[in-house]
C-alpha cells in the first residue's frame, strides 16, 4: 500500500481540497505556451510573484521564441545581457538568462518556434527538467500530470498521501511516482494545483494551520 490513506479517504480529501480552492491554477502569468515555458524556467527557486513582476516587460519585447532567437543571432552575448537586465531581480538571473536565450534558439532551430507536446523533447531544452516539462504539459496542453514542486513534496508527505517509506522526503521523482499510483489519472493536475494552494495558504512549512485545516480529520499530520 502506498501512503496511509484509503482510496475513499483520498477521494474525500481531493474533493474537499477542490471545494476549498476552486481558484487553484497556475499562478504564472502567460499569454502562450511558449511564455508559460519561459515563466516556469524562470520560477526555479523563485516565487511566482517575483516572476510575474519581470515577465510583462520581457514578453513585451520578446513575445515568442523567434523574436528572441533573432536577437541572439545578431549578438548572443548582448541578448543574454539584455535578458539579464529584464530578470535581474529574481534568483540565479544570469544562468536563467543564458538558458532562456538558448531555449529560444533551440525551439526556433529544431521545432520551428513551437513548444513540443512531448515530455522527452521538452527536457532537451536548456533549463527544462522533469517538473517544468510536467507543468507545461499539464497547464499548456491540458494533460493530466503531477509536477512535484516544494509544496507538493512537503504536503503530500505530511498529510499521508505518500510516506517516507514510499519516497524520500526530498526525492521528487519517487514522490511523483508514488502520487501517480494513488491519485486517479483524471485528477492529477487538479490535485497538483490543490496541493500547492493548500501548502501556500494553510499547510505552511513552519506553521501549519491545523486548527482551521479543511482536511484535518483525514490528514495523518506528520511533522514534515
Amino acid at each position: 500500500m502506498i501512503g496511509e490513506l484509503s482510496k475513499k479517504e483520498i477521494k474525500e480529501m481531493l474533493d474537499i481540497l477542490a471545494q476549498t480552492y476552486p481558484e487553484a491554477e497556475c499562478a504564472l502569468d502567460h499569454g502562450s505556451i511558449y511564455q508559460l515555458l519561459v515563466a516556469v524556467v524562470l520560477s526555479a527557486q523563485t516565487t511566482d510573484k517575483s516572476v510575474n513582476r519581470v515577465t510583462p516587460a520581457f514578453f513585451a519585447k520578446y513575445p515568442d521564441a523567434e523574436s528572441l532567437s533573432r536577437a541572439a543571432a545578431a549578438d548572443e552575448e548582448a541578448a543574454v545581457a539584455e535578458v539579464s537586465e529584464f530578470i535581474r531581480s529574481i534568483g540565479m538571473y544570469r544562468t536563467k538568462a543564458k538558458n532562456v536565450v538558448r531555449l529560444a534558439q533551440k525551439l526556433t532551430a529544431d521545432f520551428g518556434g513551437v513548444v513540443p507536446q512531448d515530455f522527452e523533447k521538452l527536457q532537451e531544452l536548456p533549463g527544462v527538467g522533469r517538473k517544468t516539462a510536467n507543468v507545461v504539459l499539464a497547464v499548456g496542453f491540458g494533460e493530466n500530470r503531477m509536477p512535484v514542486d516544494t509544496h507538493v513534496l512537503r504536503v503530500s508527505h505530511r498529510i499521508g498521501l505518500v510516506t517516507e517509506k514510499d519516497a524520500g522526503l526530498k526525492d521528487a521523482l519517487a514522490t511523483e511516482k508514488a502520487l501517480l499510483s494513488v491519485i486517479p489519472e483524471k485528477r492529477l493536475t487538479e490535485a497538483h494545483h490543490s496541493l500547492i494552494f493548500h501548502g501556500r495558504y494553510c499547510c505552511d512549512a513552519r506553521r501549519p494551520q491545523c486548527d482551521t485545516c479543511p482536511i484535518s480529520k483525514i490528514c495523518k499530520r506528520h511533522g514534515v
